[in-house]
């Protein structure tokens, strides 16, 4: 059983929500709250495995609510609820660590299926829109790329290559058929890339790629 904290500062919102997460055999949820302060504490009392976290709400906003709880040793995984598509305030809580986010009018299927796929391990957002939603929020606010850290230089030159393609939104049948590669072994590529980075997923990837100036 997935267990899922829902946090909007709109009751009717958490209401339908609920109501769609408990049609579920294999989702329950086990906690709501109207602000992100009382999240912190929600969260605390139930120990989820997700929370739907909204970004703009009174008292304490979603942004500083994911940024605490993604410091905590048993963290949940959280996918950011906004009305925008390309949210500054959604990019920073995937800078932060968060799992990717929804947009509030998305289909119930979509959001179920998000639901179990951060608790499987994986994104919700693929890395294309990352890339789109980061080159948006990056090219407004012009700030300085930061060094590159030294694991970067870990990686070998077809690693490097493998990196600049994913970074820039390519799946892996993309990434195969320009390299000509199979896509078991990008796959391979891809793995090691994360693992030598110390990053969780392609999400991650690209983040990383456009905080270090390598987009």
């Amino acid at each position: 059983m997935i267990r899922v904290v829902l946090v909007d500062d709109q009751a009717l919102f958490r209401a339908g929500i609920r109501m769609l997460v408990a049609s579920q055999p294999d989702l329950e949820v086990v906690g709501e709250a109207g602000d992100g302060r009382e999240a912190l504490d929600v969260v605390r009392a139930t120990e989820p495995d997700v929370v739907l976290m909204d970004i703009r709400m009174p008292v304490m906003d979603g942004l500083t609510a994911t940024a605490e709880l993604l410091q905590r040793p048993d963290a949940p995984k959280v996918v950011m609820l906004t009305t925008f598509d390309l949210d500054e305030a959604a990019a920073r809580a995937i800078q932060q660590g968060a799992s990717g986010f929804l947009l509030k009018d998305a289909e119930p299927e979509f959001l179920l299926a998000a639901i179990r796929t951060v608790h499987a391990g994986s994104a919700v957002i693929a890395a294309a829109a990352t890339r789109d939603l980061f080159s948006h929020v990056f090219g407004q606010s012009g700030e300085a790329p930061r060094p590159v850290p030294a694991t970067y230089g870990d990686l070998t030159e077809r690693e490097r290559e493998i990196f600049a393609l994913a970074a820039r939104g390519l799946s892996n049948a993309e990434i195969a058929a320009r390299e000509f590669l199979s896509e078991a072994t990008v796959k391979t590529h891809i793995s090691r890339i994360l693992t030598k980075l110390s990053l969780r997923d392609r999400v991650q990837l690209v983040v990383f790629a456009f905080e270090h100036g390598l987009a």
